[in-house]
């Protein structure tokens, strides 16, 4: 009778769980349904002006028509992104707080020995955006060296005297000028700022003599005459600068380096159907021909992978990333 009555219970149990779990489930997909019913905040954890607010300013607000709700940007600058990422990594997990931000979230884990908060544990990844095929290098139009081979030349006669500004330490533009200087065998000074558009601001200003924007935010400069386009970092050059040399074809064989990635993550914990939603009305967005032209012609190739392919990409990326800082001799703070 004992044995009679445990088996009774184990059935019993096992029938609370599954109706507990079923319920769990028609919950989520009901809240999923309704979904969003207020404005949704999208993080860019850069200042505006840099390669990730000029996209997001033209991807968010198509966004904004397939979910249906308005989307928010709030440009939180600092830290090579850590600062606006730390808000997300401790906002509520119910898809009003979304982080847009560049490849340097997975390069900052090799750079930085203290962090608020863990790449993966505090983050559900949501999709890629776009990978970036690579940089251009601009100097101001007032630093003598008109060509890649010129720069070469005149950085080693002076190592150490050529300034390099980026978005700060660790991020695509300093793995690039430090992998671009490791390979040409010179010495260049960088120069770090809180973000791309102090960066830019800083070449175009003459505080420093080179910069490594992406496409989208070079080339108007380049082509209204207040940056000179000395090369491409990618392996083949921009349609819209086909006078701009690839560095492989100009000075340095076989170099390639390409300007990482634009993804989108939710706080830990954000129910799995509100995820794939965003993931969804991303990856349409992208499909649109004025978003998806914009990127290609900005050097960006649109992606919007399912939340778990981009989550297996951004775990191989740690680990790339990870070797890359190591090869560029970056210590960590």
């Amino acid at each position: 009778m004992a044995s009679n009555s445990a088996g009774y219970s184990l059935v019993r149990c096992g029938l609370l769980g599954f109706a507990l779990a079923a319920s769990l489930a028609w919950t989520t997909g009901v809240v999923a349904q309704k979904y969003p019913t207020r404005p949704i905040r999208v993080l860019i954890p850069f200042p505006p002006g840099g390669n990730v607010d000029v996209f997001g300013r033209v991807l968010w607000p198509q966004v904004e028509k397939e979910l249906g709700q308005t989307v928010v940007i709030d440009n939180r600058g600092g830290a090579n992104g850590m600062l606006g990422s730390h808000i997300v990594a401790n906002a509520t997990p119910d898809g009003y707080t979304l982080l847009h931000v560049s490849f340097s979230f997975a390069v900052n884990p090799s750079i930085v020995k203290k962090m608020s908060f863990d790449v993966v544990k505090d983050f559900a990844p949501v999709t890629d955006v776009a990978l970036g095929t690579g940089y251009l290098i601009v100097s101001h139009p007032g630093f003598p060296p008109k060509t890649v081979k010129e720069l070469i030349a005149l950085a080693k006669q002076q190592p150490g005297k050529v300034r390099y500004s980026t978005a700060g330490v660790g991020n695509g533009q300093h793995l690039t000028g430090a992998l671009f200087a490791e390979r040409a065998g010179i010495d260049m000074l960088h120069v770090p700022y809180k973000g791309g558009g102090p960066a830019v601001t800083a070449v175009l200003g003459g505080e420093v003599q080179l910069h490594f924007p992406a496409p989208a935010v070079g080339i108007p400069h380049v082509k209204g005459g207040r940056l000179r386009g000395l090369g491409f970092t990618g392996g083949k050059r921009l349609t819209a600068l086909p006078d701009v040399p690839t560095v492989a074809e100009a000075a340095i064989p076989g170099f390639l380096a390409d300007a990482g990635w634009h993804g989108v993550f939710a706080p830990a914990k954000t129910p799995p159907a509100i995820v794939k939603k965003v993931q969804e009305a991303i990856r349409m967005a992208l499909q649109v021909p004025h978003v998806r032209n914009y990127f290609l012609n900005g050097g960006y190739e649109p992606q919007g992978h399912t939340p778990a392919e981009w989550a297996k990409l951004f775990q191989a990326d740690l680990k790339r990333y990870a070797e890359i800082t190591r090869i560029a001799k970056i210590e960590p703070q």
